[in-house]
């Protein structure tokens, strides 16, 4: 059984992320929360004398959410938890209400509104894959019910309010006083709206909204902020924009806005438009954040975790900060925080401060918690925006042409492919670095780089490049991917 991807659980209500999928994980997660190995701070597993573990669940817009939580609930609270049901909330405000105890979120987040999903939280932070496997085995053998006198009833909480205004003062640590910054907000019918517009209101923002409202059809857009999603938000921030005559006057005295923001269905996706109405590309926002965290901590060689995938600008911005970049799998932020933090198994060095963790649209700002959190990124970014001006913070950024490509490859290739590949790339790029952690990433002097790297959902092998001569570079490497490929 494979329940569990890099994000939780997702798919079809109908099909895969039913309400019986959602009893039968609701008791597995009760039961094995509650088994001796997961006893923690003095919790007496199996045992009523003291309190049972408490976890938080909430859910997203969608339409099947209801009903999902409905049965997540009743798999709780039959398995022996005590259930604190906090309604729809943001992803990002599940896993704060999450520390100290546990916390279950469904939502599917940037899939459409026919999809549904589970994502569990222990203590801020995403459950691990140990646990999350163990969670599989227990739904595939089957959970019996707790003992009758074990069961629990639900109870509601309301955590929005204290998340958003820990978010409020946590951004305060950076950039400037918002003091009227106009900013338009695209929530994209999605749970930043009661979040992410009220925060920075609260900041001093003059915020604009579109699809403000929490509808679970997502009728203003698709649900995944892209550029041709975010053509409304686009056009409504380049049109305000158009009249004026100092671009840098963008956003004050009533004129314009300064920038736009879009988000996913359940918030923890950012992405930033321009004065212009241009997508600000995903790896140009990481970098500015990554600069931003490593120039504020006082550690003496902060870290910033990020995956294969991110741009070599990321590494360039964080060392002129004085920090350095460690890259991990893709959906592993956590484990590659928990590496830097506390070393990895094999001993590898640890007690590291990380400043910062992301991959491209998706931020953990570690200082305040360790979950992806986009209303933070919002705030957190107008301030900067605030204080310097979004061309300002961007200016010391390059930002080389970029591509990605995916290259046909049946499943049962894949590994001797790449097994080839940790060979051949290098003998064909002899001037590159390589780093054979997560597929084959090769870094040549001028700063381009390429990564070459196995799909985990798709039969394909992608490729990603930058350099000031990305299409001769791409086309380079897929040579190299072809013939090892082909190659019986």
């Amino acid at each position: 059984m494979n329940l569990f991807g890099t994000a939780g659980i997702r798919g079809d209500v109908t099909e895969r992320v039913t309400p019986e999928l959602a009893l039968a994980v609701g008791r597995a997660v009760a039961t094995e929360i509650r088994a001796p190995e997961r006893i923690v701070d003095g919790e007496d597993a199996g045992s009523r004398t003291t309190p049972a573990p408490e976890v938080v669940l909430a859910r997203d817009g969608r339409v099947s959410g209801g009903a999902l939580a409905a049965a997540m609930e009743a798999g709780l609270t039959a398995g022996g938890v005590e259930v604190r049901r906090a309604g729809r909330l943001p992803t990002p405000a599940l896993a704060y209400a999450s520390r100290g105890r546990y916390g279950v979120m469904l939502t599917a987040s940037h899939n459409p509104p026919t999809d549904n999903g589970i994502k569990c939280f222990r203590d801020g932070r995403e459950f691990s894959d140990e646990l999350e496997a163990a969670i599989e085995s227990r739904v595939e053998e089957g959970v019996s019910p707790a003992s009758w006198d074990e069961w629990t009833e639900a109870h509601r909480i309301d955590p929005l309010a204290d998340y958003r205004a820990a978010v409020r003062e946590y951004a305060t640590g950076f950039g400037a006083n918002l003091d009227g910054l106009r900013i338009a907000v695209d929530c994209g019918n999605g749970m930043s709206a009661p979040a992410t517009p009220t925060v920075l209101r609260e900041l001093g923002a003059a915020v604009v909204t579109l699809n403000g409202n929490v509808d679970g059809y997502f009728p203003g857009r698709g649900s995944k902020p892209t550029p041709e999603t975010l053509q409304d938000l686009r056009s409504f921030v380049s049109d305000a924009n158009a009249g004026i005559d100092e671009p840098g006057r963008a956003g004050r005295d009533d004129d314009g806005f300064a920038f736009g923001i879009g988000h996913d269905g359940d918030a923890d996706r950012i992405v930033i438009v321009d004065a212009a109405g241009e997508v600000v590309h995903e790896d140009t926002v990481l970098a500015i954040l990554a600069e931003a965290y490593v120039r504020r901590s006082e550690a003496a060689e902060p870290v910033v975790v990020t995956t294969p995938n991110a741009s070599g600008r990321i590494d360039e911005r964080v060392r002129a900060a004085g920090g350095r970049v460690e890259r991990v799998r893709l959906g592993a932020l956590h484990e590659g925080i928990a590496r830097v933090e506390q070393g990895s198994e094999d001993g590898g060095e640890g007690g590291r401060t990380v400043a910062f963790a992301a991959e491209p649209w998706k931020h953990i700002h570690v200082p305040f918690g360790g979950w992806i959190d986009g209303v933070c990124s919002a705030a957190v970014i107008a301030r900067l925006v605030a204080d310097e001006g979004l061309d300002a913070l961007r200016e010391p950024v390059t930002e080389r042409p970029y591509r990605k490509l995916s290259v046909t490859c049946s499943d049962e290739r894949k590994r001797p492919a790449m097994d080839a590949l940790a060979t051949s790339l290098p003998e064909a790029f002899p001037e590159a670095s390589v780093d054979t952690d997560h597929g084959v990433r090769l870094e040549f002097p001028d700063a381009a780089w390429a990564l070459v790297r196995p799909s985990g959902t798709e039969a394909y092998i992608r490729i990603y490049a930058e350099s000031d001569a990305v299409d001769t570079l791409v086309e380079d490497v897929r040579a190299v991917v072809e013939d090892a490929i082909a190659d019986e």
